[in-house]
């Protein structure tokens, strides 16, 4: 289809959506949905009434990321006011959500029937593989109304605010950790730029326990975060310190943040995820510290077996982030 390693990654994808699902953090988006319909529907009740930032402040940088299509589609949408003001009355324009990383569209089909009212959905991936998966099944909204989707192609890592600046909600899922610290400044810029809630779902923290333990979980496991911190073309990856410094720099945008776990538990009932997670979790480990493949080939197969079997369960925690809703 693509240059890019597409199917693979699609595959992985659809095996882990019903565990993403299960996982995210619904307490969020109570919270998200609350402040949507505490100040007006899309169909002209009221504005977004999301914060802003102060006109002038950071992030409000202007130019397009480097291959993506200018934000902006349908009017001007958010204007940039004083802090804490509301956005001006919308008329009938639909929510806009740019969801970043969206993969085959997982996000999209968890929450938009969980948001009321019509739903314009703008995905941004690098691969366009992914991008023409993810419009085959849109979902419809939580009280019916349609949802509308269309995509970009781009370095998410070079977003501006004006790539956002329709934006009513930013969102992504298990995207966080492969930022570096300077990338995670540039994402979070944008969105405190455009002042609306970014909901950023699913970053991994470094916390997997498995049942039954064994020793060498624990050195594993340390590895495994060792390599999601590595550095990749000059880029130094957060990993599961990715999270911790998103809400940073959220904080030194003067926007509030809310913090909730939202960890995998993987036993019986979903066998092939844990065996595939597994087996990745070891690989990345092994990558990082070649001198386990031995010690571990005893360990993989006994894992295996019992995962098979049905007698081991793993928790993977990862974080949720709401951001700009107080």
């Amino acid at each position: 289809m693509t240059a890019y390693a597409t199917d693979p990654f699609a595959d992985w994808l659809r095996l882990r959506e019903p565990a993403d699902a299960d996982a995210r953090s619904g307490e969020l988006v109570d919270l998200l949905r609350a402040r949507l319909t505490a100040t007006g529907t899309a169909a002209g009740a009221g504005g977004s009434g999301m914060p802003t930032t102060a006109a002038g402040g950071p992030g409000t940088a202007t130019g397009g990321a480097a291959g993506l299509s200018p934000a902006g589609e349908g009017g001007p949408g958010m204007l940039v006011a004083g802090a804490g003001s509301v956005t001006p009355l919308r008329g009938d324009r639909p929510w806009v959500v740019h969801d970043l990383g969206s993969g085959t569209g997982s996000m999209l089909r968890w929450l938009a029937p969980l948001l009321p009212g019509p739903q314009r959905w703008v995905l941004h991936d690098r691969d366009p593989g992914l991008l023409d998966r993810a419009g085959a099944a849109v979902p419809v909204a939580a009280d019916g109304s349609p949802v509308e989707v269309t995509t970009r192609q781009g370095d998410l890592t070079r977003l501006t605010a004006a790539d956002l600046a329709d934006a009513d909600l930013v969102t992504a899922s298990a995207l966080l950790d492969m930022f570096s610290a300077e990338e995670i400044t540039r994402v979070v810029a944008a969105c405190a730029g455009v002042g609306c809630p970014s909901l950023f779902v699913l970053s991994v923290v470094g916390r997997v326990v498995f049942d039954p333990a064994d020793p060498l979980d624990a050195e594993i496991a340390a590895a495994f975060d060792a390599h999601q911190r590595r550095t990749v073309d000059g880029r130094d990856l957060l990993g599961p310190d990715a999270a911790a410094a998103t809400v940073a720099e959220f904080g030194r945008h003067g926007m509030p943040v809310t913090v909730r776990p939202s960890p995998w538990r993987l036993g019986p009932d979903r066998a092939a995820l844990l065996v595939e997670w597994f087996d990745g979790w070891l690989d990345a480990a092994v990558a990082q510290r070649p001198e386990l493949a031995d010690r571990s080939a005893g360990y993989a197969r006994w894992r295996r077996e019992e995962a098979r079997a049905g007698r081991l369960t793993v928790t993977v925690g990862h974080d949720d982030l709401l951001a700009g809703v107080e």
